[in-house]
This record gives C-alpha cells, structure tokens and sequence, in this order.
C-alpha cells in the first residue's frame, strides 16, 4: 500500500489573519506552478492544510523536492487516506507497520474536522493499545521511534508517519518585486535565495566585461538563475555589459576611487531596469566589513546613487556562514567555478575605504554619466528561465 496524498502545512501564512486566504492562494498556486508536470491527480485545501492527491505512479521523493523547494511549507507528510472510522485505521497499521522497525512509538491525533465519535485523546488512548499489542513495542511520548499521526478531516481520515520539512518563509509573490544584482560569487546568490523565501519576486542583473574577459562568469550567471529559479518558477536574467564603463573611468578617475564608482554606476542602471520592470527595490550581496568596498561609509556613499531601496540581506553574516548558506542551497559549486567577471577587472590594489559622496559626484560630473548609463541598458540583453 503506498500513500495516495501528501499534506502540506505552513505556519507564518497561517498567521496572516484576515489576509491569510492571499498567502495560501499564493501556495496552492505556487504549487500548482511546481509539479504541473508530475502525476498529480489535483491540489486542495482545506481549513489550514493543503493536499496534494497523487496517483499511484507517482515518485514520493521527486514530489518532495518540489515541495521542499516552494517557499511558505513548513512541513509536509506522505499520507495514507483510510474510511472515517477506527477499524480502517486499525486494517491500515495491520498492513504497513511489520514494514517498519520501532521500539518505542507515540500517537498523535489531530481533529481538523470535530464531527468524529471519539476525542483526540481517545483516539490516541485506542490506537495506542493496538499498536502496542500488536508490535510488542512501548509508547514513548519523547523522541519516540515512530510517530503515527492521525488526521480526522470532515469526511476521511488520514494517517502519515513521515514527516518531511520545508524551508517555510513566505510564498513567492506576495512580497512585492525586487531586481537582484547578481555576481558569478558566492554572496549574491544567497541573497537572492533569502528573499525569495520572504516571498519577493526577483529579475536578476549580472554585469558582465565580455568582449575583455570570456563568457565565463555569464555562463555561471545562467547556472545559478537556473537554480535560484527552482523557487519562483520563471525568472529573467538581465546581462549589462560594464566594460566601457569600466574603461571611461580607468582615464578620468584616481584608482583608489574606481571601485566605488563602478558600484555607483551599477545601481544607477540596476535602478533604471528596475523601475522599467515594475521592481520596487534592488538586492545586492553584501555584508558589511567584508571587503573594502563594504565598508559602512561605502555603502552610504553607493546607497546615494539610487532612488529606490536597496536591500541587503547578508548585511550581518560573515564569509564562513554565506559559504555553509550557500551549500545548502546549491549555488556553492557554481559560484567556486573559476570565472573573469568585471569585478575583478580594473581593480586597484589599494581602494579607498571611506569614499565622500561630494568628491564621487565631482567625478561623475567629469563623466558623460547619461549617456554611459544608457548605452548599457541598450546594450542589455536578458533571457528567461522557466521551471520545471
């Protein structure tokens, strides 16, 4: 006998108060969006829990990566769906748990629907001897071995002893659009990857040097959109090239000064992009203190350059916990893959640390700053990534 349904359950949507129909709609869609092309027979809801009907080909473990994968489950349960009565469930145990190894076991019965002739605890109480004079086995009520959860919904019950853990957050979509700036690095994409799990839309940017260096870091910019877009479903990924820019600056700038300015003219044309696409902020990859250019001086002086928020999500997080974030996520092999990316291209080796905004525009206003800005954007290609 195999599952025929997964339940899926969540918790920050559920608090949502009056809203919350908005943030389980946002779910069921996403969900819909994320196995449209698995052997899914169809997806329902009921009071706070979510059900996802599969036919009987169906591969738990694939469906369970999809579902791991959309923001906003916090838990999810392979469930066996049995007739609304205590001899269904005790036929059930009959069947799958000799298939099972356990010492030590609890029941834990939930009555979604209250129109069943006995309590939860009676339930539990009923069960619990079968089961124990069936296996042999103890009832633990901590750390037990197996747990055997027992869900009495209005017309059937459903019965699940695995238990599957989501990522929660929020569902993509309910959080506004944002443009990401996306590097070929380990930071960025983990900054992406949180606040897609804060429910924000992103269209990534990845500034490129190509035709000074190779396609190397463009390349990785396609990998990691293609797996960041495992949460979203379809993602665009914007590709600016910066090296002329970088070039104009090289003559008309002092070297300690080049770094921050080539930031300034990235979130200027990021901010364009953005406003062009309906984003409502810009996402970066920086933390602060970690290299010269973010400091918090520099930081104020790049946040001068834009109109809209910037947001920073790995503000506060050293290296070593970006790196152990972004294993597990699965951007961290990508973004060690060697690349040349412009940000290493024209680099001083000693930038300044706590840039003035004042002396940064005195050089700007050196600059045909428009007309670098534009030629960029209209240099700009993008490509749109769908999943699955």
């Amino acid at each position: 006998m195999r599952p025929s349904t997964i339940l899926v359950k969540f918790h920050e949507p559920a608090l949502k108060g009056r809203n919350r129909p908005v943030f389980i709609n946002k779910i069921l869609h996403n969900l819909k969006l994320a196995t449209k092309d698995l052997p899914i027979k169809n997806i329902w809801h009921k009071r706070l829990i979510i059900g996802l009907s599969i036919n009987p080909e169906a591969e738990i473990s694939e469906i369970a990566e999809r579902i791991t994968n959309c923001f906003g489950i916090a838990k999810f349960y392979p469930a066996y769906e049995v007739e609304k009565n205590l001899d269904s469930i005790f036929n059930l145990l009959n069947e799958i748990l000799p298939n099972i190894k356990f010492d030590t076991f609890r029941i834990t019965a939930k009555r979604p629907s209250k129109n069943f002739n006995l309590t939860s605890d009676e339930i539990n109480r009923k069960v619990g001897t079968f089961v124990q004079e069936f296996s042999k086995s103890k009832v633990q009520l901590k750390n037990p071995d197996l747990e055997i959860f027992i869900e009495i919904m209005e017309d059937k019950i459903f019965v699940h002893t695995e238990e599957f853990k989501g990522f929660g957050g929020m569902p993509v979509g309910v959080s506004g659009k944002a443009m990401a700036l996306m590097s070929g690095g380990i930071d960025s994409p983990v900054a992406i990857w949180q606040m897609l799990k804060r429910g924000t839309s992103v269209d990534m940017l990845h500034f490129h040097s190509y035709p000074l260096v190779d396609k190397s870091s463009i390349e990785k910019a396609y990998d990691l959109a293609k797996v960041l877009n495992h949460h979203q479903y379809k993602s665009t990924l914007f590709l600016a090239p910066l090296s002329k820019i970088q070039q104009k600056i090289i003559v008309e700038v002092p070297p300690a000064y080049r770094v921050v300015l080539y930031r300034r003219f990235m979130i200027r044309i990021a901010e364009k992009l953005a406003i062009s696409k309906k984003s409502i902020a810009l996402i970066t990859g920086e933390s602060l203190a970690q290299v010269a250019s973010q400091t918090l001086e520099n930081i104020a002086a790049i946040d001068d350059a834009s109109s809209i928020p910037i947001l920073r999500p790995l503000i506060g997080t050293n290296k070593d916990e970006i790196i152990d974030h972004a294993r597990k996520i699965g951007t961290f092999d990508i973004s060690i893959r060697p690349d040349q990316d412009c940000c290493s291209l024209f680099v001083p080796k000693h930038p300044i640390t706590a840039a003035r905004t004042e002396i940064l525009e005195s050089f700007e206003n050196s600059l045909p700053m428009d007309q670098m800005i534009e030629n960029s954007i209209e240099e700009t290609t993008e490509k749109t990534f769908t999943y699955p």
